[in-house]
């Protein structure tokens, strides 16, 4: 007797097939797995069996054997289960065959029969569409899953309820997308008093996806500022909500099945460790980076992370993808994120204040910045200082334009820059633009090439920098509503670049 049921394997974001064969043959009674499964896949066979055993189904005395193919790829995690307890009981003619072979599985089996809701049903669901079958999970993973259009996807909550549902005694409810989650906005760019030219830099950034640095005082609302950034960032198409909730899916941060158009905004603390960062650890997860993807990557105390996780940002900034290298396997997350850093201009924070500065200011300045290594530095758009607000402002009623009014401006960009980019698959904001492209959209008018030569003469910009001001200028442009690129963008996107303390 011998039966197939299939699931899947994650490889980053990506399910791969697996067909989950069984074959019980007479000899000794024995329940065998093969086809690399790790520790938590080879102990499927205790769940499977105490989970028959709660339903009253006796195993039979022969030898059953399990083998995952391809073989030769390394199978994680406890969502084996549900597909081994259905191939098996296929083989024993409990569920019809062709049904099972109708459906890809995924769930783990607690010891009374439950199933317990895994991580990843998102992308399986999207696996089964693509081979033009349906989904069995756990109820509790369906609502995310259910979120996959062309394949019916089935939620249960026991395994006697799939197995009633496929014997066609209580057949269950194709499940229902979970709910649209949308948080109330509670940080206003109004809360911010004075840092108009911050506020300014903040706009810019989230309108064109440009990287951005605040060096300042502590105190001066550098983090604050940080915060509402989230604020004026437009909501997430449907294509990158679906991106970005198949990484979530795989961390396990959907919450109840729900997808939110709202861009993920990741704060990780100083003392995070590379692969927290970058991703890796057991099962090479996806890391701070990935899934700030589509959002927003806030660093905190910029020079405090350790050199080593520093410098692993830089080609995961200019490629928006990272690529998880372990012996056993090479797992590629996307990661086009938005990197907003923060840092004291020096180790006491106070360098513009000579009655504050420690005795070795400026050098400290130049110590404690010199942290960041320049490629890095110069792969930041834009760079803006914080300076303290003083008391008489923070007496001040609230002023400047409010997130709503903001935002407005941000979308009105980001549509333009929509419109740009319709014909390419690889562009969607004027950060990604580069090449023949880059020159076509960000061509400035005489007087603004003129005054960009001679920046990039005067203060020896590299190749990266003249790149990086010509799509902050494309930006500021869009925010104008001006199809042109004239001097005064060109002028302004510089006086972002060339800071002095950041360049210091």
């Amino acid at each position: 007797m011998s039966a197939t049921a299939y699931t899947v394997a994650f490889e980053g974001v990506e399910a791969r097939p697996v067909e989950v064969q069984c074959a019980v043959t007479p000899g000794l009674p024995a329940f065998a797995i093969v086809g690399l499964p790790d520790k938590a896949v080879s102990e499927a066979r205790e769940r499977v069996r105490a989970a028959l055993s709660a339903l009253s189904i006796a195993l039979p005395s022969k030898r059953i054997a399990i083998n995952l193919s391809p073989a030769d790829m390394p199978k994680e995690g406890s969502h084996f289960d549900l597909p081994i307890a259905l191939a098996l009981l296929a083989a024993i003619d409990v569920v019809p065959q062709d049904a099972v072979a109708q459906t890809v599985a995924l769930g783990e089996l607690s010891l009374d029969g439950g199933l317990v809701p895994v991580i990843g049903a998102l992308p399986a669901a999207m696996a089964a569409a693509e081979e033009d079958r349906g989904l069995i999970c756990p109820r509790a993973s369906g609502a995310e899953a259910a979120w996959v259009g062309g394949t019916q996807v089935i939620g249960a909550n026991s395994l006697l309820d799939v197995v009633r549902h496929f014997t066609g005694q209580a057949p269950l409810a194709p499940c229902e997308p979970g709910e649209v989650t949308a948080p109330p906005l509670t940080r206003d760019l109004r809360d911010v008093k004075g840092q108009e030219r911050a506020k300014r830099a903040l706009e810019i950034a989230a309108a064109g996806r440009h990287h951005l640095m605040f060096v300042g005082t502590p105190g001066s609302g550098k983090s604050m500022l940080a915060a509402r950034l989230p604020g004026i960032l437009p909501p997430l198409s449907a294509v990158e909500a679906l991106e970005t909730s198949m990484i979530h899916s795989l961390a396990g941060l959907l919450d109840e099945g729900g997808i939110s158009r709202t861009r993920p905004f990741r704060e990780p603390h100083h003392t995070a460790s590379m692969a927290a960062i970058v991703g890796g650890g057991r099962g090479a997860k996806p890391g701070e980076i990935s899934l700030a993807h589509n959002g927003v990557l806030f660093m905190d105390e910029f020079p405090e992370f350790p050199r080593t996780v520093l410098e692993t940002l830089r080609q995961p900034i200019e490629t928006g993808e990272v690529m998880v290298a372990r012996a056993n396997a090479h797992i590629k997350y996307p990661c086009r994120f938005l990197l907003v850093a923060a840092a004291n201009a020096c180790k006491c924070g106070y360098l513009s204040d000579p009655a504050r500065a420690c005795t070795r200011a400026p050098q400290c300045s130049e110590d404690y910045l010199g942290r960041i290594s320049g490629p890095l530095m110069d792969r930041f758009d834009l760079r803006v200082e914080v300076p303290p607000v003083s008391f008489s402002d923070l007496d001040l009623p609230a002023s400047g334009d409010s997130s709503a009014t903001v935002a407005a401006r941000v979308a009105a960009a980001r549509r333009v820059q929509s419109a740009r980019f319709k014909a390419t698959q690889d562009n969607r904001t004027n950060a990604d633009a580069e090449g023949q492209l880059l020159e076509d959209i960000a061509r400035p008018d005489a007087a603004g090439r003129d005054l960009l030569l001679k920046a990039a003469d005067r203060f020896g910009l590299s190749a990266r920098g003249y790149h990086r001001i010509l799509r902050v200028a494309r930006t500021i442009a869009d925010l104008d509503g001006d199809t042109d690129l004239r001097r005064p963008h060109v002028a302004e996107a510089l006086s972002y670049r060339l800071t002095a303390s950041a360049e210091s």
